[in-house]
């Protein structure tokens, strides 16, 4: 039984994947971190190989993901940083943010204070960095190194993460996880800190304290401080209330650890429900308690159960019963309504009872009164652009890549905005407006380089009007052509408001905004001077979703435990609210469409997100006369009012203009925060990681000893990403090698510089996602011999290049895919001396990706070719793919084919003792022919080496939170292995290795 270790290609589509448990880093809001990389990419970069026991391998991944993340040099050098110091934070920012670091740095000093005593006092200054290029709404702090980022762009979706200020909702949110951090230093993840520096005691606390706590009390804190909050947001409970309605009680393995079949909510709303049940039932320090006993390890296994027990007097299980059955029951009068069911279809609640996720319906729009269009995302296939007339459905398109399924439609038009990456730069990237005809199904770009969102048509459909949000914090409307996407008009903006959805209302437009304190209205704007005539009061309930059918304004807002569909009437400025809107297994209406005749709105049930079709003679509208749609009700927690110094904090911040420096970029560039040993006996070595605040250099000290020969080895490796080609440099020193000569030993010294230059580009755009890197190392290799041998050898020196450029191109990848239906991935790598001596390698590698029999098989080829000289004295690194099973050698020739098909065996959804969980199992059947050329010792040039066999993987989650596949290989030997190994079977322990 071998344990393989081994690099097989695998791709995936960067919107709406969740983020890895063990990264050390927590976010704002789950599945949007674009270019997070993969748990086992992390892994194979800095343990290539290495057979590790579970300790080290856990501490490797918990470092690397952050040492490696793809946002690695990720700002252009134009870009200059100041900063502004607080004791807790230090807030890194573009030239021309002040006012976004003063609003950070302001908050998180004023509320530091008020808010550490549930956690904990212990406080170490964090650097924080704003970035202002990206479009992606998103924040996370790391350990590894200790570190925040703020993603400045705010989504357009007021009802998800709620419609605060997006820099002090990120600030009360992500602090807290400063403050964990900070205090979750303790017992022995404080021992594996002092051990193995921030990597060891991201392992110590992402064993002890899941991530649903994380999560759930920064949820709690943004609720706690300020007047809004996730925890007063119906949409942030929609998951579970359609969970609940329609029956289906998933074990807690499976609300923690997902599915391939049934849709199953995030942590966050799981861990803000126990986490405010926790402080409601046993008070506001019942948390710190538990929380530093676990990060102690206090109890063994399980410490945070174990805490939860002692502190408590209930087991965990009972707990977490009470506190979901607490929140069933408050919502359960809400989803007891009387209502009606989707005419199309007729689904009721024992037929959702049973279904697994269908699909989700979104942004219905009417074509006609018997046709309607709209977005349709399922497990198995990409999102599309569908038609449904009389109940069939017809594909028109897939969608390019977005941020949202947000789209506008009008007389055979569709526009929406789609997300593109910079060419060179990771942390810069653009929302653009793209065009298609639904007849010809052909798309066009009509903007480039744009940060545009929420797109809509005007009435003759000639102009779009869309949101702007720029670099600088400004939000603007723009006017454009809808023929060519040539800006026409920019609204003038003299509330400073901030735009959701707007739409055209006869010569001016009506849009959903927030003011400077987050509070929304409706508002009716003049194109010419930008004018706001406010049609509601301004309130913390957001709005959303508009539609404008004539006099009347369909939109989305919250009432109390619900978001209901209301209409205003313009001219005589009256508000209804829509009183049958709500089936029993229907949750929230949203995304309201509007015709002569019906009425159309997307609600979420347990099988996702469904579109329901009325006539509007059969709808009940009834006038609000107080004119406000709704208030937050805080759920109904004393918690959240119990703490009188906390509650509603933000409302009395103070905004203080701090002293600005300039941030050197060189400021701390070696960041040492790792250490990661690794066992490969006879090989023993330890690494000293480091990574600057601005992501722009990586380090590495490292110490290797080899058992067997005795030598020790010394390195130092470094690359510089801040400029458009990365910069590499590297030196090792191996003393003390040894080889046996005329009946003794022999000692040498090894001395080995190397330099190069890489270059990273991203072509993604539309149902693409393509890279493209390439570079070339310089390698000096000198070996001196030791006294008294140097008189009897001469040392030598040699000079090489290792030159390559890898190539991978993959269309977008549904949930249950194995692998995307078309992908390519081929790397090209020649090695040559250049001084020294003669001696060159030469490798081609490829893997093609296709559909299957089935839409979740994959039938993957791979081509390889290899080619060095024949006599060689430099013995370059093999990475040729050898056929599966056989131990390889590096020899003259090599071509190697390879075929395997994919295909997914049972979804079983269960789990043992909450420490593994199944996702799914799959299969895999192979057939590899290598076929090599060298000078064997019977005198044949040419070689075969077939092997065909099986494999079956498992895809798995650890400790409710860490994705693991591994799986167990049959290799049957064709030919015999002239290289070691006896008889024709071998099984092997396979590690897929993601390189994607």
């Amino acid at each position: 039984m071998y344990l393989v270790l081994e690099q097989a290609v695998s791709f995936y589509c960067c919107y709406g994947r969740q983020t890895i448990a063990f990264s050390s880093k927590r976010y704002i809001k789950s599945g949007v971190q674009t270019r997070k990389i993969t748990i086992f990419t992390a892994m194979i970069k800095l343990l290539r190989g290495f057979k590790l026991n579970i300790l080290l391998l856990l501490l490797a991944t918990a470092t690397a993901t952050n040492s490696w993340a793809h946002e690695f040099g990720g700002n252009p050098p134009s870009i200059k940083w100041n900063q502004v110091n607080t004791p807790a934070a230090k807030v890194i920012f573009p030239k021309g943010l002040d006012s976004a670091a003063f609003e950070v740095a302001s908050i998180i000093a004023q509320m530091n204070n008020a808010i550490k005593g549930t956690i904990g006092s212990k406080q170490k200054q964090i650097s924080i960095v704003l970035q202002n290029q990206t479009t992606v709404a998103n924040a996370y702090v790391g350990l590894a190194p200790f570190r925040s980022e703020f993603y400045l762009t705010p989504e357009q979706n007021n009802f998800d993460i709620g419609s605060l200020p997006w820099p002090a909702q990120l600030s009360i949110h992500e602090f807290r996880h400063v403050q964990q951090y900070n205090n979750f230093d303790v017992g022995f993840s404080h021992l594996l800190h002092i051990l193995f520096g921030e990597g060891g005691q991201a392992l110590g606390n992402d064993l002890a304290v899941p991530n649903w706590f994380f999560e759930g009390d920064a949820v709690f804190n943004e609720t706690l401080v300020s007047p809004q909050g996730r925890g007063r947001l119906p949409y942030f409970f929609n998951g579970y209330r359609a969970l609940w309605s329609a029956g289906k009680d998933y074990t807690w393995m499976k609300l923690r650890n997902g599915s391939y079949l049934d849709y199953t909510p995030d942590w966050y709303p799981t861990g803000y429900m126990l986490v405010s049940y926790g402080r409601e039932k046993y008070g506001d320090l019942f948390w710190k308690k538990v929380t530093h006993d676990a990060a102690a390890f206090k109890g063994g296994l399980y410490p945070l159960q174990r805490a939860i027990k002692k502190y408590s007097g209930i087991s965990f299980e009972q707990f977490r019963g009470d506190a979901l059955n607490y929140y069933k029951n408050l919502f359960g009068a809400a989803n007891a309504k009387a209502g009606f069911f989707r005419p199309e279809t007729g689904r009721n609640s024992a037929l959702i009872n049973s279904m697994h996720f269908v699909g989700d319906e979104e942004y219905p729009a009417y074509v006609n009164n018997s046709t309607i269009v709209y977005m349709k995302s399922t497990y198995d296939h990409r999102p599309v652009f569908v038609t449904r007339t009389n109940g069939k459905v017809k594909t028109i398109a897939v969608r390019s890549a977005s941020l949202d399924n947000y789209f506008a439609y009008h007389d055979g038009k569709i526009v929406y905005a789609a997300y593109r990456p910079d060419l060179r730069w990771n942390y810069r990237d653009y929302s653009e407006l793209e065009l298609l005809d639904v007849a010809t199904e052909q798309e066009r770009r009509l903007t480039k380089n744009t940060k545009y969102f929420a797109p809509d048509f005007s009435p003759d459909g000639k102009t779009i009007v869309a949101v702007q949000e720029a670099p600088s914090g400004k939000c603007d409307i723009h006017l454009l052509s809808a023929g060519n996407g040539k800006l026409l008009e920019v609204v003038p903006n003299p509330d400073k408001l901030f735009f959701t959805y707007p739409k055209f209302y006869h010569h001016q437009l009506i849009s959903a905004v927030r003011n400077t304190k987050g509070q929304m209205s409706l508002a009716l704007i003049d194109i010419k001077s930008g004018k706001a005539d406010y049609l509601l009061p301004f309130s913390y309930c957001p709005i959303g979703f508009i539609k404008v059918m004539g006099d009347t304004v369909y939109f989305t807002a919250t009432q109390g435990l619900d978001d209901r569909l209301f209409r205003f009437s313009v001219p005589d400025r009256k508000l209804y609210e829509l009183k049958n809107g709500s089936g029993q297994w229907f949750v929230g209406n949203y995304e309201p469409a509007v015709n002569d005749k019906s009425i159309a709105w997307t609600s979420l049930t347990a099988i996702g997100y469904t579109i329901t079709s009325i006539e509007k003679n059969q709808l009940q509208w009834a006038e609000i006369s107080t004119r406000v749609p709704g208030v937050l009700p805080g759920m109904g927690l004393a918690a959240l009012k119990r703490d009188t110094s906390s509650a509603d904090l933000l409302s009395s911040i103070k905004i203080e203009s701090l002293p600005i420096s300039q941030y050197p970029k060189t400021y701390h560039l070696f960041n040492f925060h790792s250490i990661i040993p690794t066992i490969n006996d006879p090989d023993y070595s330890i690494a000293v990681i480091g990574e600057n605040v601005l992501n722009t250099f990586q380090s590495q000290l490292s110490f290797g000893y080899n058992r067997t020969e005795g030598y020790k080895s010394l390195g130092f490796d470094a690359i510089y990403g801040a400029w458009f080609p990365y910069i590499k440099a590297g030196v090792d020193y191996t003393f003390d090698r040894r080889g046996f000569y005329k009946g003794g030993n022999v000692y040498w010294n090894e001395f080995e510089p190397h330099a190069g230059l890489e270059v990273p580009l991203n072509f993604s755009q539309g149902t693409h996602l393509t890279s493209l890197y390439f570079g070339s190392d310089v390698y000096f290799s000198q070996t001196t011999f030791q006294s008294p041998y140097n008189k009897l050898f001469q040392s030598s020196n040699y000079t090489y290049l290792n030159n390559y450029i890898s190539f991978g191109t993959q269309i977008q990848q549904a949930r249950q895919n194995i692998y995307p239906h078309f992908a390519q991935s081929v790397s090209l790598n020649y090695k040559t001396a250049i001084e020294g001596l003669s001696a060159q390698q030469f490798l081609a590698d490829g893997n093609f990706f296709f559909p299957g029999l089935s839409v979740n098989h994959s039938l993957v080829f791979n081509l390889a070719y290899q080619q060095k000289d024949n006599n060689s004295v430099i013995n370059f690194t093999n990475d040729f793919p050898f056929a599966r099973g056989y131990l390889a050698e590096n020899l003259h020739k090599m071509d190697k084919f390879g075929v395997d098909y994919h295909l997914p065996l049972f979804y079983p959804d269960r789990g043992a003792a909450n420490t593994v969980y199944f996702m799914r199992i799959r299969g895999d059947v192979f057939f590899d022919y290598t076929r090599t050329y060298d000078d064997f010792v019977d005198g044949s040039p040419y070689k075969n080496f077939r092997s065909t066999g099986a494999a079956i993987f498992f895809d798995t989650q650890w400790f409710n939170q860490v994705p693991i596949s591994f799986g167990i290989r049959y290799d049957y030997l064709l030919d015999p292995d002239l290289f070691g190994g006896a008889g024709r079977s071998r099984f092997e322990i396979v590690l897929p290795v993601a390189v994607f």
